[in-house]
């Protein structure tokens, strides 16, 4: 892609800052409201003004989350190539810093764009129902940490407070946590029907489920955290994502350590994967037996189950590829 003109956008909840890096390395910078309607108007004001085309124009922006959504769909809508990036990878590009602010930040972010432009990862038209199945899965985890801090709680106290108190306080948790469990059925009912009636999404939640161990939340959540597997090219680099990729740790004579995995890691994707292998483990099977085969060579419990979530992984990615549902006695037939 040859770009000329790079973009960097730092996003608030009210206001967007915005910096244009062109090719001859003059910076513009502006303000915009975050708001649909303004950025539609500004976006085609601003791409007339500077005389920009879209095919030679890159923006970027850090990924913050729900406060960078409209501006999301805006692009989205006017085909513009959009990057969105993750604010660590941009913040530790750059050295050290010193002082910041919003406007100082755009133009970082438009010059992070044009050094790294060779790594860009677009974003796609995500799928309307994606994005739906992702905030749902959201609000279904913070339902479950509520329920879960509330059932915590009364199992700590019962037998420490005064009896009538606990009594009463009691059936109001119970009411709370009734009314929580209502409130997580009727969002899990809600993904269901997003992908019952999304042909592309359903063909790959069967196909998911299908491998041994992986459950529906496992699959979900892989379907939200791959864009539907077109955000992570191999499982490799998804499985780095999750955190089940080791890494070596040594440096001339002074610092030796064994591989290991990198604490930066998808935490809930990790416990999902986690939970996913240790069910493997309950039953018997190929990969139960590789897991008692390194036992008894005397590798550690943690790196086996590393490798058997790796393993899973691999295996979600081949039935994605192959288009097919995973069977355990597959044999490949050569044409």
């Amino acid at each position: 892609m040859n770009y000329s003109n790079f973009i960097g956008i730092d996003i608030s909840k009210t206001v967007l800052d915005i910096a244009l890096l062109t090719m001859e390395g003059e910076i513009i910078s502006v303000q915009w409201s975050n708001d649909r309607t303004s950025l539609l108007k500004e976006f085609e004001q601003f791409f007339t003004e500077y005389n920009l085309k879209k095919e030679n124009t890159l923006i970027c922006a850090e990924h913050t989350g729900h406060f960078g959504n409209k501006l999301l769909d805006v692009a989205l809508s006017l085909d513009l190539d959009f990057w969105l990036e993750s604010p660590y990878d941009i913040r530790h590009s750059q050295g050290l810093i010193r002082g910041k602010n919003d406007r100082v930040d755009a133009v970082r972010i438009a010059e992070y764009a044009r050094r790294f432009v060779d790594k860009v990862r677009l974003i796609k038209s995500n799928s309307k129902a994606i994005n739906q199945i992702k905030h749902l899965h959201t609000e279904r985890s913070l339902l479950l940490q509520d329920m879960a801090k509330y059932k915590a709680q009364l199992k700590q106290e019962d037998g420490f407070l005064d009896l009538d108190y606990f009594k009463d306080k009691k059936k109001r948790i119970l009411k709370l946590t009734s009314c929580l469990q209502k409130a997580i059925k009727q969002v899990e009912n809600k993904i269901d029907e997003i992908i019952k009636n999304d042909e592309e999404i359903q063909a790959s939640f069967t196909k998911i489920v299908s491998v041994e161990g992986v459950g529906k939340q496992t699959a979900i959540a892989t379907i939200v955290a791959t864009d539907n597997f077109r955000k992570f090219e191999n499982p490799k680099k998804f499985a780095c994502h999750v955190g089940c990729a080791p890494f070596s740790y040594n440096s001339g004579s002074s610092i030796r350590s064994r591989n290991k995995v990198s604490p930066k890691a998808n935490k809930n994707l990790k416990t999902l994967y986690h939970m996913a292998a240790l069910s493997i483990l309950s039953t018997k099977g190929e990969l139960r037996q590789y897991y008692d085969r390194k036992i008894d060579e005397g590798k550690n419990k943690m790196s086996v189950l590393n490798a058997i979530r790796s393993k899973i992984i691999h295996r979600i990615f081949a039935v994605i590829r192959d288009n097919r549902k995973y069977e355990k006695n597959y044999t490949h037939i050569l044409a």
